[in-house]
């Protein structure tokens, strides 16, 4: 319904299923036991054109559109949802902000570089004292001369040892002005700029997570993006399309945890015959097929609006609490299952349960967009 080139689709479709299953499926249990962030996977996904998905081919990017990029993280999180996460973030968050926002200059700066994974993006907005509350935070980059003097931290910063660059939302206003914040650029090795301790996490464990610290760290004024107080509203509109990402990235992790027990259904044998055969585990299975399509359906919808230059408030925000909630469903079911099994690291769906979770809360809890969603259709009766 949503899909405009079938045939482009399914190559796309296709070359990131492969991509997957030889550079990712092999290593996925060992990179989540040890925590390893696989950087020379990223390098790779960046020849292959998944990690500019959305950006130009003028800056080195794939120029594709929403429904592609939905298709290869749907692809890749089905596999492992780490990995997926990472593409999510370096996508939706660093690079479609300096690409939606960002003079053009700082474009032709470093879009090549990002869209070919040569650098790993990262993106701070979260604060240890400010999460679903963004207007708190207390990071501050105070003018002098031609100068920003940065100081304060960044919390659950995906990529944040990793990245070669990250673009950062700091207050250069009063707290709780929407005014006040202000976007930058700031580049590894910048003097002041540094990386925490990698976050010990129940999923997502391939992806990179850490704090940024920020100890009168100076740059200059040409990596402000857009005007002094802009940031926020910036952050807002971009965060509509993250969560684009975060349902595509659902979406995956559900596929992966409903073929994983369906198979796994059709080949367990208990009381002389397949599990599969029980009305319990069938419509079990049944739920959890319906789950996956009706995710897909939203996600997509959302992302043929954001190809069209339509809001996406609503429907995004939609996707991403039906699909990360489905997931989290759906993974659960699929342990079950799996019985006994389910509950081991010998078989996948254990790790699909675990990444399921974090979906409900990146990019704006399941609260966080139900309060988006009440707000939006408030208006559709004003």
């Amino acid at each position: 319904m949503f899909i405009e080139n079938k045939q482009q689709m399914d190559m796309i479709r296709q070359s990131a299923r492969d991509f997957a299953q030889y550079h990712i499926k092999p290593y996925v249990m060992e990179w989540d036991e040890a925590q390893i962030f696989p950087i020379e996977v990223f390098k790779k996904l960046g020849e292959h054109g998944f990690m500019g998905v959305i950006v130009p081919e003028e800056y080195g990017g794939s120029g594709l559109g929403y429904q592609e990029y939905i298709t290869v993280l749907d692809e890749i999180s089905k596999v492992c949802g780490s990995i997926g996460l990472s593409v999510a973030a370096h996508n939706s968050l660093c690079t479609n902000h300096i690409l939606s926002f960002a003079s053009e200059e700082q474009k032709k700066r470093y879009l090549p570089k990002l869209a070919t994974a040569e650098w790993i993006g990262a993106w701070g907005l979260t604060e240890t004292g400010s999460g679903s509350d963004a207007g708190g935070m207390t990071t501050f980059a105070e003018r002098d001369g031609d100068h920003y003097v940065l100081n304060g931290s960044k919390n659950f910063i995906t990529h944040a040892i990793s990245s070669s660059v990250a673009v950062v939302i700091a207050r250069t206003g009063a707290k709780g002005d929407k005014k006040g914040m202000s976007a930058f650029i700031v580049e590894k090795g910048t003097p002041g700029f540094t990386a925490g301790k990698k976050e010990n996490k129940l999923g997502m464990r391939a992806s990179e997570t850490a704090c940024l610290f920020f100890d009168n760290c100076r740059i200059h004024r040409d990596q402000l993006i857009g005007e002094e107080g802009q940031g926020f509203v910036q952050a807002l509109k971009l965060l509509d399309g993250g969560r684009i990402s975060i349902a595509a990235l659902s979406l995956g992790i559900a596929r992966g945890a409903y073929e994983c027990a369906l198979k796994y259904a059709h080949e367990r044998e208990q009381f002389g015959k397949k599990i599969y055969e029980f009305q319990a585990v069938s419509f079990a299975l049944a739920d959890m097929a319906t789950q996956v399509e009706a995710s897909e359906l939203l996600t997509r919808k959302a992302g043929y609006l954001k190809d069209h230059g339509d809001r996406v408030s609503k429907i995004g925000a939609m996707a991403k609490l039906y699909a990360s909630e489905a997931a989290v469903s759906v993974s659960n079911e699929s342990v079950q299952i799996f019985g006994g099994y389910g509950f081991t690291k010998d078989y996948p769906a254990e790790k699909f349960f675990r990444d399921a979770k974090l979906c409900t809360i990146g990019e704006g809890t399941s609260s966080i967009q139900k309060m988006v969603i009440a707000r939006e259709i408030e208006k559709d009766i004003l």
